[in-house]
């Protein structure tokens, strides 16, 4: 995920772009900028937050889906974050490009999405990819398109 100019970078290019009433993010991936840490489990993300997309306490279960589960919520929420900053809300979000690792992860992330967009579902594509950057343990890049119309004053 590249960031803005008011944080760190891992790579040279904007976190987003602004064109009219659209803003097109680039792919995020489960990794805090500020210290380079890849979110690997749900035991990364916030309890209640675990528990409220599956954890179940069960360590061969956890295990199975902790990473995508765990990281399909923080690319997520980083996209509500960067959305809610600009003044949108879930509506907003008009299209999602989804880049997984492994297809068969699909139905977790699917799960954790719903809970993001449960009234406007964003137009939505699905691919599967050999690698993504920067490490084997990154399983879900997501980048997206808002649609936030800007206020014209005369």
């Amino acid at each position: 995920m590249a960031c803005d100019e008011k944080s760190g970078t891992l790579a040279r290019y904007a976190s987003y772009r602004r064109a009219g009433d659209l803003v097109f993010l680039s792919g995020i991936i489960a990794v805090d900028p500020g210290i380079g840490r890849i979110v690997h489990d749900l035991s990364d993300i916030p309890e209640e937050t675990a528990i409220a997309i599956g954890k179940t306490g069960e360590f061969s279960v956890d295990a199975k889906q902790g990473r995508i589960l765990a990281q399909s919520w923080y690319v997520l929420d980083r996209i509500r974050a960067i959305n809610e900053s600009l003044g949108g809300k879930s509506d907003n979000v008009i299209k999602l490009v989804q880049y997984f690792r492994n297809l068969d992860q699909f139905p977790y992330y699917s799960k954790v999405r719903n809970m993001f967009y449960p009234n406007a579902v964003p137009a939505s594509t699905v691919v599967e990819v050999s690698a993504l950057l920067p490490s084997d343990e990154i399983v879900i890049e997501v980048e997206a398109t808002l649609w936030l119309p800007e206020i014209v004053t005369y």
